[in-house]
Order: structure tokens, then sequence, then C-alpha cells
């Protein structure tokens, strides 16, 4: 549901190990893929993979696993959306950036059984139907019902999936990772490995991190690992990725920075931690949104 990028690459390896798997997408994605299959160009292979693709919510009927990967600005609605036609049973789960998606979902799907995911890959829709993949894929997933055995589907097409009980600090780890790299890669329109050679760059990320930590920290969340480090090491393994917020700027799309940066700041207020690299980060953005492509 919400087959972009993210949706797309974890979509198409499991239609490419032999799992049904629909795309409910936009309709130039839909137009290719339903008349030449999903181009995957990935690290390790570049291939068409065969499966169903349409622009209806209606696609998610009969499915007992729902991969919601919508942008973060549209959780409830698209939740909505979908609602009528959701299997009984079915699980869904939440491969979206920000770190507040399930529990918003859960609110419009009381019904259903949603889970947390934490997203780590880097994509991008290279052309209608083109998904291009810049690095990693792995999955970390809240337990459920349905967990381990959606985490072995998941292995078994190629997907590393690990179930966690610490899923909210494995995903302020990945909010942290986002806070530090998305704004400045969409402020510059430059990749990561650009970026970080820039003067006074590293400085800022840090900066950005320690506030995301305090306020982290003081909002209860055990973020596991050296989150600087992880920072750190993250642009050795995807130099030339441009963060989705960048993609978002340049398309001339809204961005989830809101539920970014911007959710420190908010959550900062709410603590009384200071956050001014962050908020300074997300008004800049906010401020390019409204520039257009």
């Amino acid at each position: 549901m919400g087959a972009g990028a993210v949706g797309c690459y974890f979509g198409g390896m499991l239609a490419r190990a032999g799992h049904p798997v629909t795309l409910v997408a936009r309709p130039q994605h839909v137009q290719q893929i339903s008349s030449k299959g999903l181009r995957m160009e990935t690290k390790a292979f570049d291939e068409s993979v065969e499966l169903a693709a349409t622009t209806d919510v209606a696609g998610v009927a009969g499915a007992a696993l729902v991969l919601f990967s919508v942008k973060s600005t549209d959780t409830e609605s698209a939740g909505e959306q979908m609602r009528p036609w959701l299997t009984p049973g079915a699980l869904v789960l939440c491969l979206q950036n920000g770190v507040d998606n399930a529990e918003r979902l859960r609110k419009v799907l009381p019904a259903h059984e949603v889970a947390a995911a934490v997203v780590y890959v880097a994509t991008e829709m290279a052309g209608p139907g083109h998904l291009k993949h810049h690095g990693r894929g792995e999955l970390v997933i809240e337990p459920s019902t349905k967990s381990e055995s959606v985490a072995q589907a998941l292995r078994e097409a190629g997907v590393p999936t690990e179930v966690s009980g610490n899923v909210r600090g494995a995903l302020w780890l990945k909010l942290v990772i986002n806070c530090a790299y998305n704004a400045i890669s969409a402020i510059a329109q430059r990749p990561y490995g650009d970026n970080v050679q820039g003067e006074g760059i590293w400085r800022v990320m840090q900066d950005v991190v320690d506030e995301c930590l305090a306020v982290a920290k003081a909002d209860g969340v055990d973020i596991p690992g050296d989150a600087h480090a992880v920072v750190r090491k993250l642009v050795e393994a995807m130099p030339t990725q441009y963060s989705s917020t960048a993609q978002d700027l340049r398309a001339g799309k809204r961005t989830e920075i809101d539920y970014l940066n911007g959710l420190v700041v908010r959550r900062g207020e709410a603590l009384g931690i200071p956050t001014p690299a962050n908020r300074v980060l997300w008004a800049l953005v906010k401020l390019l949104e409204t520039k257009g492509p």
C-alpha cells in the first residue's frame, strides 16, 4: 500500500521469491509494471519481476500481509481508505519513516493488527516502474501474532529480518539517522558523501544527534548502541544516496520533515529540551517546500 521506492523494493523481493504480491501505486508506475513488470536494479541483480499493480486501494483485499509504505503525512487518510478492504486477521506492517506511524494507524484500524517496522534501505524510483537500489535492505519488526512467520518469509526472500521487542528504540535510532542526514541532503541537493565533506557539516550533524538523544532520554526511549558511531558509519555504506526528503523537494512534493526533525522539535518543547539545530533544519526545509520544483 503506497508502493514507492520502499514498497516496490520489499514487495518486489517477495514477488521474486514466488509470493503473490499486488502493488498499490501511482498511475505511471502501475502502467509500466502491468505491461513490462517491475524493473529491480539492485546491488545484486537487475531484472524485471512480474507482479500485479493497481491504483485502486481495493488491491489490498484478500491480503494476509499489507506492507504499509505511504508517506507519514498520509498515514491516517490511507488507513481509512484501506479499512473497508482489509481481510480480518491481516497484519499491517508499517514501513514508514518516523516513530509514531503505527500508533496513529492503530487509531484508524482498531479491529486490525498493526506492527511497526524499522526499514534500513536506500532506494529510489529512477523512472516509471523502475526501482533503483543503492544499498542495505534490512527490516526490524515489532512482535505480533504473525511477525515470526512474516520474518521467515522475508528472510527466505532475501530480506534480512529481525523481530525485536525494542522496536521503539530502533525506530528512534532510525529517526536520529534521518534527522542527521535528510534535511542537509535536501537543502544542499547533494548526496551524503558530498555533504559530509562540507565545512562544519559533521559538527552540525553531531549537534542534531545530541539533541535527538537528549529528547529520547527524556521521553524514556532506550536507543540501542552508539548512535553517533552509527551515523558516522552510514555514509560509508551509501555515499551516493540522496535522502527521501531531497527527492521529495526536487519533485516539488511535500516532505516528511514534520515527522523527522519537526517531531524532535515538538517532543523537545513538550519535555523542556532545547533543539536549536533540529529547529533550523526543520524550518529551512519547510521554507524550501514553498518554493516548488
